[in-house]
């Protein structure tokens, strides 16, 4: 009997309750209770104990008392061997997220109840989140034999972040079963998952590729349609795309992986007219309209963008990103006020620190840094969890506006407030080296690096400088050195790496460390010192090519036209 009587009564007796999972009792009534014996009373097929226990679960579960309902589930599963009850286990179990309960739970479902495809999924599922994946393949192979909806994927998914041989283990298993069943579509895209996940996306297209699926079959298209752009051969994923878009017209997953794509190649007109679509064909989801917008924004389309926006903003939809965006579009159109009213409108989040970098850098650039200062001290008061973000704000914005001393003075008011906090005392410490403070500099460095000693980006600012501004060579390598060892792939590290070793005169280790530094990061500063180190090296055309370039990407850089004025007499090539 899958579910009792007695279970039954229990439900009706304790319905109403909205966040507690259902139960699915058979529609048989309710049997009539035997008379008096000598053997336990029992109400259907269970004893009255049982009753009784599955009534306290109940009525435990109605007062979020999960860890005894879930416990008197799980012990009556195991003593009735009723699959109603087993599933019941299972389901409080995947309700408050006990990941050993619900294994735990499922094993005995599946095991009570084993022509139950819905049981043998889900042992299958809670073994693979375990990384059992050879026993999850025991329960899945049943439910294929079954001509169940088998779901593969998840067995691949699952295995993302677990190491290589349990990948390598999960392979073989996938390869014993399409040996049965070599034409089994759900097999063969866990398969290609599982080598995407394993660093072979080749060997997965390949698959996919050797294997079209069958009629209505979406996600080997779109996992496909990836796999070409990962492999470099995104030209052949938009065709494939808009042939499958062909077939299945309807299909809101084809046209968003379509039109997501067009973005990645920045075809953004493109990708404004298929979230168009979307949006047509979607007008209730905010998602895809958010979406458009953030295109509409790419496109350089202000008004589409900012008809987009007010609408969810109507809609009571990503209203804070909308205000943020909103108050781009008006920047965009010169508007500064209609930009400062829009931020003004961003709550507290993840863009109110934007929205307020934003105004301060609006209200100084236009000369109001009084009312810039103020409407920081208002928001520092107001969301006092936000204040040490916001004095770097408006520490930032006064140095970019060229008020260095007012932005020190904002810097020693925070330190006072927060004498602590690392992130002040590091801003503090570069605004001292812009001051030529390297006494303060070094202070507040060192006192970051006593508290945190493999703080690589306080090591690094320390080396760097020292090396930069003073002869205390040797002392800068130890500390860029030890920033190397923390981050080796740092561009900013190996800049300053190289920089030194160019100060110590070995110029062949110098100039390799900032090879490395710019192929990392084409910066205007690492170009400079790799030229300056070519220079010395003898090999000038190839000094003024890597200025030159530089030089095209950002003309304006004091850096590159000091350098080129102290080593050629000119500040032009």
């Amino acid at each position: 009997m899958n579910r009792s009587s007695a279970l039954l009564f229990a439900f009706v007796l304790l319905n109403g309750c909205q966040t507690w999972p259902p139960a699915k009792p058979d529609a048989t009534p309710p049997a009539a209770p035997p008379a008096a014996q000598s053997k336990p009373q029992v109400y259907g097929s269970f004893s009255e104990e049982t009753v009784y226990s599955l009534l306290t679960a109940e009525l435990a579960g109605q007062r979020n008392r999960f860890d005894i309902a879930m416990a008197n589930y799980a012990d009556q599963a195991a003593k009735t061997r009723d699959p109603g009850v087993a599933e019941r286990a299972f389901r409080i179990a995947e309700y408050v997220g006990d990941d050993q309960a619900s294994l735990d739970a499922a094993l005995t479902w599946a095991k009570y109840d084993g022509q139950n495809l819905d049981a043998q999924r889900a042992a299958a599922i809670q073994l693979a989140r375990n990384e059992r994946y050879d026993e999850s393949m025991v329960y899945m192979e049943k439910v294929l034999q079954g001509k169940g909806d088998t779901h593969f994927d998840f067995l691949a998914l699952s295995a993302a972040d677990t190491d290589q041989e349990t990948r390598t283990g999960l392979l073989k298993s996938f390869d014993r079963l399409l040996a049965k069943y070599p034409t089994n579509g759900q097999l063969i895209f866990g398969k290609a998952l599982l080598l995407q996940q394993d660093g072979d996306p080749q060997a997965a297209l390949t698959l996919l590729e050797d294997n079209p699926p069958q009629e209505g079959e979406i996600a080997p298209l779109l996992l496909r349609a990836r796999l070409l752009q990962i492999v470099g051969r995104g030209a052949d994923a938009l065709p494939l795309l808009e042939k499958s878009m062909r077939q299945y017209p309807d299909d809101k997953r084809l046209r968003l992986t379509y039109a997501r794509m067009l973005v990645e190649q920045n075809r953004m007109d493109d990708a404004k007219v298929q979230f168009a679509s979307l949006v047509q064909q979607y007008p209730e989801d905010d998602e895809l309209r958010y979406s458009l917008a953030l295109v509409s924004l790419e496109a350089q389309a202000w008004d589409e963008a900012s008809t987009y926006l007010e609408q969810l903003v109507e809609r009571g939809s990503h209203v804070d990103s909308a205000h943020l965006n909103l108050g781009r579009v008006a920047e965009e159109r010169n508007d500064p006020q209609g930009a400062l009213d829009e931020y003004a409108q961003v709550g507290a989040g993840n863009d109110y620190l934007p929205a307020q970098l934003r105004q301060a850098d609006i209200l100084m650039a236009n000369g109001r840094t009084d009312e810039a200062s103020r409407r920081l001290a208002a928001a520092r008061d107001s969301q006092p969890d936000y204040a040490i973000q916001l004095y770097l704000i408006e520490s930032e914005s006064l140095i970019n506006n060229n008020r260095q001393d007012q932005a020190w003075q904002v810097l020693q008011q925070a330190l006072k407030q927060f004498p602590d906090d690392l992130n002040l005392l590091y801003s503090r410490a570069m605004l001292a080296e812009k001051r030529n403070d390297l006494a303060q500099m070094e202070t507040d460095l060192r006192a970051i690096i006593q508290r945190e000693p493999d703080n690589a980006m306080a090591l690094n600012a320390l080396g760097y400088t020292l090396s930069d501004r003073t002869t205390r060579y040797a002392e800068a390598k130890a500390l860029i050195e030890k920033a190397h060892r923390i981050n080796p792939e740092d561009p900013a590290v190996l800049d300053s790496l190289g920089w030194v070793n160019y100060r110590l005169g070995q110029l062949d280790d110098a100039e390799r460390y900032l090879r490395k530094a710019l192929e990392r990061f084409p910066d205007h500063e690492v170009a400079a010192h790799l030229g300056e180190v070519l220079w010395a090296n003898g090999k000038q055309r190839e000094a003024r090519e890597v200025w030159a370039k530089a030089l095209k990407d950002q003309p304006d850089s004091p850096i590159l036209r000091s350098t080129l004025l102290r080593l050629t007499g000119s500040e032009t090539l």
